[in-house]
């Protein structure tokens, strides 16, 4: 599989599960309203995508360039990216003033990356570890 499919179908997946937990979330009467530095907040379905969506992307795309330099890239990207999924719960959801149901939903959202990060990842490493075969294959012949 391509390494631009293997990351749009991480994301995608990242994005359609996390808008499903939110939908239960509001669906249980969660109502996403938090006080920012400005004034109330509520997060909202397109915030929910985005945060899913777009440190995922940032993080595949690296992995993918950097993959090549060598296997601690992946190894390193295995612990690391969900490592950054987790702390983030603790670094954004649970410090806001959202109630349970909410505040649950969303740290749900950050754990649905953990999965998504560690089959992504470990695709792109197979991915690089077969381009780079076929490449020392190609030169050997």
């Amino acid at each position: 599989m391509p390494k631009t499919l293997i990351i749009a179908a991480a994301v995608g997946t990242a994005a359609l599960v996390n808008l499903i937990l939110y939908g239960v979330g509001r669906a249980a009467g969660g109502t996403f309203r938090f006080t920012s530095s400005s004034g109330p907040a509520v997060v909202d379905g397109v915030t929910v995508v985005a945060f899913s969506v777009a440190p995922l992307l940032v993080g595949l795309v690296a992995v993918a360039l950097l993959a090549r330099l060598g296997g601690w890239v992946i190894r390193t990207a295995l612990v690391v990216g969900p490592l950054l999924a987790i702390a983030t719960i603790a670094l954004m959801t649970l410090p806001a003033d959202l109630d349970a149901t909410s505040t649950v939903t969303l740290a749900l959202c950050h754990l649905v990356l953990v999965p998504v990060i560690i089959v992504a990842v470990r695709a792109l490493g197979r991915r690089t570890d077969a381009i780079r075969q076929s490449t020392v294959a190609a030169g050997a012949g």
